[in-house]
């Protein structure tokens, strides 16, 4: 039976992936009411009873409950006990037998499988994040069959004190192509070596401890560290900003972070002869004035990414440019200025901000409206308040692979000449790690101009 990918994962139907850990979620379909559909007509068509079709659809249950053309229903497996001919059997229903070798694993020709192996459930932040990244993923799958690609998803439910081993003896882990999981630490190493054993691409989505990337050549490293992060930043504003006069604000706040990144930028503005003046938020106005250049660009850096602080630096900034209009500033900030974007909009255009990211979530954007109308409509709910939007993470990485390996295979590696995939939230681009996997290196500025226009400068 033809498997259509566009699947509705509410969270009735996550409850059941919630019993226990490492159940595989099996549908065959997402179907789409049509005129004179009935329900009766709707379990033959799928050789699935009506009460299979209810239980995978709990709404249905309700008393008030009518069928109408447009409705989204998932359409479950038959139970085994509707199986009479191995040409029925579903290959996600076979007997769990252990994972055979790599070279003797049959693959659907033209059909990319793609396994999660994340948290689906509705216990903690952590399932309820990474179920609306799964939902993502599913929403790529139904967009890709536009452009002619043909996906096969199972997912697995691999919460924090998961046993990983009775996960991948699920024979159908085995046949995927690529894997995108799992969100622990401790459960890198064994679904590495299974990938690696297996040659299954291994998309490690979201942050985790440890080296496997430098070891494991099926690995696809997506999170970058800190020190990464601030390294690449270091060398984009050096060579943005070489011309310009740069203005530290020491924001005496004791909690921050953010003092690797002004030590290792002063360390080469010293190196390249370029000017720099140290203030504190404290001083007073005519002493924070006095670290300004009157003829060159200023670029303003807080060693701090809080927002009191830099709701703070925007009033000094204010007065400071009542007094010398003629001034030219420039703000340069930090990823998590991202968080701050309803209140301080304004100001991040009227400062000329720019904010190094490995992401950007732009509400405004069609696309993204669009996105959010269908996920609104497929799931009935909004996405979480937060950045990076999960779903659109798990939309944009999907694609991105996706497209990839349908393209390239086994060649894909995901580096910016094989990149065809402009991304909505989440750009990727990867690069060897020693004789290792891939590492994400992706990086932006996203760039406030005055003219309230904002652009993104990709490195």
């Amino acid at each position: 039976m033809r498997r259509h990918l566009r699947m509705l994962l509410c969270m009735c139907a996550l409850a059941v992936a919630m019993v226990s850990g490492g159940q595989n979620v099996k549908w065959q379909d997402l179907y789409k009411v049509k005129k004179k559909d009935t329900i009766y007509g709707i379990a033959k068509k799928f050789n699935i009873t009506i009460e299979e079709l209810q239980n995978a659809n709990p709404g249905m249950k309700k008393s008030d409950y009518v069928l109408k053309k447009g409705d989204q229903l998932l359409i479950p497996f038959p139970t085994m006990s509707k199986v009479n001919t191995p040409a029925q059997t579903p290959e996600t229903a076979r007997p769990t037998t252990p994972s055979a070798p790599a070279a003797g694993k049959k693959k659907e020709m033209g059909v990319v499988r793609v396994g999660v192996m994340l948290p689906l459930h509705n216990v903690d932040g952590d399932g309820q994040r990474m179920v609306e990244y799964y939902r993502g993923v599913l929403m790529a799958c139904d967009s890709l069959k536009a452009q002619g690609i043909k996906t096969n998803v199972q997912a697995w439910n691999v919460p924090i004190d998961a046993n990983v081993a009775t996960t991948l003896a699920d024979p159908a882990a085995a046949k995927c192509d690529i894997i995108f999981g799992p969100l622990y630490t401790p459960q890198v190493k064994p679904i590495a070596d299974f990938c690696r054993k297996n040659d299954i691409k291994l998309v490690i989505p979201f942050s985790i401890n440890g080296g496997e990337v430098a070891k494991n050549d099926h690995i696809f490293q997506v999170y970058q560290s800190p020190e990464q992060l601030t390294a690449v930043a270091v060398n984009a504003f050096m060579e943005r900003f070489s011309d310009s006069h740069v203005v530290v604000v020491d924001c005496n706040d004791a909690t921050s972070n953010k003092g690797t990144f002004t030590t290792s930028l002063r360390k080469r503005l010293q190196e390249k002869g370029i000017t720099c003046s140290i203030t504190n938020l404290k001083s007073s106005d005519p002493m924070f004035a006095k670290a300004f250049n009157t003829t060159k660009r200023n670029v303003v850096v807080l060693n701090t990414a809080r927002s009191p602080e830099l709701n703070s630096v925007f009033a000094k900034l204010d007065i400071l440019k009542k007094s010398s209009p003629a001034m030219r500033v420039s703000l340069f900030g930090y990823t998590e200025w991202l968080m701050y974007t309803k209140p301080y909009t304004e100001y991040y255009h009227k400062y000329d901000t720019y904010i190094p990211t490995s992401f950007y979530y732009n509400p405004v954007a069609q696309r993204t409206k669009n996105f959010e109308r269908t996920y609104r409509q497929w799931f009935k709910s909004d996405m979480r308040e937060a950045l990076p939007r999960f779903a659109i993470t798990g939309y944009d990485q999907a694609q991105f692979f996706l497209r990839g390996i349908s393209t390239y295979g086994s060649a894909f590696k995901g580096t910016k000449q094989q990149t065809t995939y402009a991304p909505m939230q989440t750009p990727l681009k990867f690069m060897r790690v020693s004789d290792g996997g891939m590492q994400n290196v992706s990086f932006m500025l996203v760039h406030y101009r005055n003219n309230r226009s904002i652009e993104s400068i990709s490195y």
